[in-house]
């Protein structure tokens, strides 16, 4: 699994973080987004695709 952020598209709600904190993180001085694991492990796998699903400016993708 590769996942993609657009940091461009994020709209700084932090849902990505509360799905899968091992996998994001927010910047501290506008709230966006960072991807911290593109290649996360498959435990991960449930987590991300949470993130994926609730992420409301559909910002991040996931490449098998």
């Amino acid at each position: 699994m590769k996942v993609i952020l657009d940091q461009d598209k994020c709209v700084a709600s932090g849902q990505c973080v509360m799905a899968a904190q091992d996998v994001f993180d927010q910047r501290d001085e506008d709230g966006i987004a960072v991807l911290l694991d593109p290649t996360p492990p498959a435990a991960l796998a449930a987590d991300v695709r949470q993130a994926v699903a609730v992420c409301p400016a559909l910002a991040i993708h996931i490449e098998e």
